[in-house]
């Protein structure tokens, strides 16, 4: 009760209130940023993890040599054997340089089965013109970004040449639109027969796509495959095949968190001084009540609360703008990308109330509860006789 009413009483010094309202805005301004920036990296770190899963296969199994038809028939047999496999799928890929008037460029062809592929990556529901289901011998299926650089389009022809030099006429039978600026750019489709026979490899295969039913246990099934087929196979998770983003991703949240939690931290020096022009003000207070019986765990509560009343204020501000500021951003996407910096188009937001929201809040009650110590016990110490000797 004095708590508050040394906070919300007017008074006639209007210096302190200011402080006051200026440590509320400086918590809440960080507690806002906090969940903003950090709603924001998490989005990025959630969309790649969804783009990744959705262009790679979770595991991918390769040999130190070529594997032909029937070796990949043996092979799909054992892998289907553990439970968590829902889906297997030969390819071959090399690459190649197309050319499309005076344009030549470098791309990745990726030999599949149309059947096989749809069931461990999404390139069926990227496919924004034409179908997967018409990639026969002589049609291909190319990015987005990559028909834009060329200048064509659906059911175009375009000219492939392979690393023996010789050269192939094919059809544009599909555009796929992932997102993603570089697989758009430089990745391309054919038919697994039609990438053999481009690369002189008849009847051979590069590697195996494999899905499993949750991508998150790749390492556990990654081990047991590796235990059925021996040591002549090697076997990549999508995890270590993206490491690098991941663990950049993973060290700025980190960094942006702890500059961000400065924020906070200046702001509550703020409420440091409040609470210590306070403690100079209410003197003669503080020896009354002490005078009257107070212990001096009481009066260093009462500036406590006060204290953790100025901080929580701002806390609820920062936190409730901070989510409708995500809220908004994740609603309207009015905050667009240039797609060949940051593989995404739109500026991604994901808000996760745990750990994110839940660390954010618990780091500013403990930085607000730690800026109350020194005045509270400050005001503590002070004894009646002293406090009293010249009022």
């Amino acid at each position: 009760m004095i708590s508050w009413r040394y906070l919300a009483t007017k008074r006639k010094e209007k210096f302190i209130s200011l402080i006051s309202v200026i440590s509320i805005f400086g918590i809440a301004i960080g507690v806002m940023a906090l969940i903003v920036v950090i709603a924001v990296m998490t989005g990025f770190d959630k969309d790649l993890h969804d783009k990744i899963v959705g262009n790679y296969s979770h595991i991918t199994l390769s040999s130190y040599k070529a594997i032909d038809n029937n070796e990949f028939e043996d092979i799909a047999k054992t892998i289907s054997l553990n439970k968590h496999v829902i889906g297997v799928s030969p390819y071959l890929q090399g690459q190649v340089l197309v050319k499309e008037g005076n344009k030549f460029f470098a791309v990745g062809l990726k030999g599949v089965d149309p059947t096989l592929e749809t069931k461990v990556t999404k390139v069926k529901d990227y496919i924004v013109q034409g179908s997967i289901a018409n990639l026969s011998s002589d049609g291909i299926i190319i990015g987005k970004e990559l028909a834009n650089y060329l200048g064509i389009g659906l059911n175009s022809n375009l000219s492939l040449n392979s690393a023996s030099g010789k050269q192939y006429n094919l059809k544009v039978v599909g555009i796929f639109n992932s997102g993603m600026y570089e697989y758009d750019l430089n990745l391309i489709f054919t038919h697994l027969k039609n990438a053999q026979t481009i690369f002189g490899l008849p009847n051979q295969i590069s590697a195996v796509a494999i899905k499993l039913d949750n991508p998150d246990l790749v390492n556990s099934v990654k081990l047991d495959l590796s235990n059925r087929l021996g040591f002549n196979y090697n076997f990549k998770t999508w995890m270590e095949a993206n490491q690098n983003f991941f663990a950049a991703l993973k060290l700025e949240k980190l960094t942006m968190f702890i500059i961000l939690a400065l924020i906070i931290l200046v702001a509550s020096f703020n409420i440091i001084s409040t609470l210590i022009v306070m403690v100079v003000e209410k003197t003669k207070d503080i020896g009354i009540l002490k005078a009257l019986g107070m212990s001096s765990a009481g009066i260093r509560r009462v500036f406590t609360y006060q204290g953790l009343t100025i901080g929580m204020l701002g806390i609820f501000l920062g936190g409730l703008s901070g989510f409708t500021i995500c809220t908004l951003l994740k609603k309207y996407q009015f905050i667009k990308l240039p797609q060949d910096i940051y593989y995404i188009d739109r500026l991604p937001v994901a808000i996760q109330f745990w750990p994110d929201i839940v660390l954010i809040i618990a780091c500013a009650m403990v930085i607000v509860l730690a800026s109350t110590i020194y005045p509270a016990m400050r005001a503590s110490r002070l004894k009646p006789v002293e406090a009293l000797r010249y009022e």
